[in-house]
Order: structure tokens, then sequence, then C-alpha cells
């Protein structure tokens, strides 16, 4: 096989789920062209990655874009995304061989009439979602393990931007010799956000224990995170960290001892990247999207209801589930273990 096209569009957090079954395909295929494709925002994170002949963006519904692909002669394309968008992208590159998830495992369903060849049905939620895209190698040929001891994660970080990150972190009197523990408050969906009051709660309780053993911060990313980050700011007494830029946020989780956070990018990084997690998690499943290493906790809003996987809710009995000495405990008892 001379070329191969993976196809990850978004969001950022399956981009880096996606990183293992890239490097298992870049172990086995060492001469294989491997091209991927993605919106501008997954760039970010593929610029770090070695193993990529080249990174396509691709904006979606640009056809003329899409069929430029045909020039680079590919001959097997794979849809780790399920959408239609992503498997007509496959379809227009001229690939002979669209590989794809079974119906059942689509999150639109017709993305299936573009694919030549597609993996058996699975239960999505008996299984993490790199098993998921490992199990997709099968198709070729390739048998894969799904333990976190094998999963290889290719992220090359510049030594730059890791300085770029010191410097913020210095302005924020946040760069002596303790270890960092980051408060990562945002998230895209409405429904993964706990609200200001919690977050008080449990970083006023963990700074009172282990103020001088630690650094404390609040990561977040829109305006909006921001605005929530600023709530917490005040009341709870710990900085909120500049603008970071993705591959800066990368770099910063690098650095961190601890990432305290929802089902979100950073939270994958960090398990990308081996860095202890306590993971919290109410309308998403954390044994689907979460975390994996021994070291890590998992704290799981389980109700009837959940896992939902709703944007919005009027009422998350999930979170409601969930208390802020639950997870006040987990930070303490983490903290402890590791220090």
């Amino acid at each position: 096989m001379e070329s191969l096209l993976i196809i990850r569009l978004s969001s950022l957090g399956d981009i880096i789920h996606t990183l293992p079954a890239l490097s298992v395909l870049r172990q086995n295929f060492p001469a294989t062209r491997i091209y991927w494709a993605t919106q501008r925002a997954g760039k970010e994170i593929l610029d770090l990655v070695p193993g990529i002949n080249e990174i396509i963006v691709w904006q979606e519904n640009h056809l003329v874009e899409g069929l430029k692909i045909r020039d680079k002669k590919i001959e097997v394309a794979i849809d780790f995304q399920g959408l239609l968008k992503s498997a007509f992208l496959a379809f227009i590159s001229g690939a002979k061989r669209r590989l794809g998830f079974h119906r059942q495992n689509l999150k639109e369903p017709l993305a299936r009439l573009f694919y030549t060849e597609m993996l058996q049905a699975m239960n999505e939620f008996d299984h993490h979602v790199i098993y998921k895209n490992m199990k997709l190698l099968e198709l070729i040929g390739l048998k894969t393990e799904w333990e976190p001891a094998f999963l290889n994660f290719p992220l090359a970080i510049p030594e730059a931007i890791k300085e770029r990150v010191k410097t913020k972190l210095t302005e924020a009197d946040l760069a002596d010799n303790k270890p960092l523990v980051v408060f990562n408050v945002g998230a895209s969906w409405p429904t993964k956000r706990l609200p200001a009051p919690f977050w008080i709660e449990v970083i006023k309780t963990v700074k009172k224990e282990l103020n001088h053993a630690f650094h404390f911060c609040l990561l977040w990313g829109n305006q909006e995170e921001l605005n929530l980050a600023y709530k917490i700011q005040l009341q709870a007494g710990v900085p909120s960290l500049p603008f970071l830029t993705i591959k800066e946020v990368i770099a910063l989780i690098s650095l961190t001892f601890l990432l305290v956070s929802g089902d979100t990018f950073a939270l994958q990084v960090a398990s990308a990247l081996n860095i202890p997690v306590v993971g919290l998690f109410g309308p998403t499943s954390p044994v689907r999207n979460g975390p994996f290493r021994s070291h890590d906790v998992i704290i799981y809003g389980s109700v009837d209801c959940s896992p939902c996987y709703r944007r919005r809710c009027s009422r998350p009995f999930c979170w409601e589930a969930i208390s802020p000495q639950m997870v006040t405990s987990a930070i303490i008892n983490s903290l402890k273990n590791h220090g």
C-alpha cells in the first residue's frame, strides 16, 4: 500500500483518541504515505504528531478542496468520524477501499453508503472509543492491542512551546518548585460544565488542606468559560491562566502534576501524556470516553438517564449525584498518593 488517508475532522478529544491507530498504521506500513484530513483546529494537534506525511485541512462543504485530494492517489481511506461529510470525503478522495464503522455505530447511519467495507457492529458503551478506532484497523488485516500499556500517542511537544508556557506561568506567579494542579472548568458542551459554586467549594477545601504544597490554577477556553473562571477565581482565590493556544494547552498539561477535569480535550491530552487525572463524568460514559491509566480517578454521576450525550439539559440529575465532597476527597487522596 503506497498511500492511505485517515479522516478524523473533529473534535479535538477524538483526534487524540485516534492517535494510537495512526501509530499502529505507521509501525506496520513504514513506507506508506499517510495523509490525515482534518479541520483547521485539528491541525493544531496534528502539527505535533510525527509520522504523518501531510495534513490536509478540509473545510466543511468545500467540494473543490475535497476533489484536490484525488491528486494524492489514495488507495485506502479510513473514516474514523462516521458522519456523512467524512464518509463523502472518503468517497471523493478516489480511494478504491473506503473503510468505516457498522451503521449501528455511525453518528449518521447514511454514511455507510459511501463505504466499501464496514466493521461488525459493537456495543458503543462496552468499550473505550480508542478500542473502537483500533478495531477498525482489522479491516486491513491488523490485529491490535487495546490495553493501555500497548497504546502509543505520538505527540512531540517542541521545547519552544513549553518555554512559552513556562513564561506565562511565571507571569502568573506559578513558576517556583511547587507542582501544578490544574482545574479545567471549561467544556464545549454546556452539559459538561459544572457550576461555579461547585468548583469554589472543591477548590477552597483542597487549598485549605494542601495549599502550601501545590500551585492551583484554572484552565479555560472561550469567553463563556473565561466568565466562569473569573467567578471561581474571585471566590476561591486561585488564578486563571491567560489564553492558551491548543498547542500551549498540550504543553501546559505535559508540565502538570494533576488535572481535574470533565470529559474534555484537556482530559484526553492528560491521558495521552500519562498525566494523572481526576475525571468528572455526567452526561457521557467514562467507559467510552474516560481516562484509562491505573493512577486515574473517575467520578461518575450514574443515574437512570446517564449517559445521555445531550448537549443541553434542564435538570442535570447526573451532576446532582456528585457532591463537592466526593471530588475533594478524590483530589486530596490522589495528590497524597502521588506526592
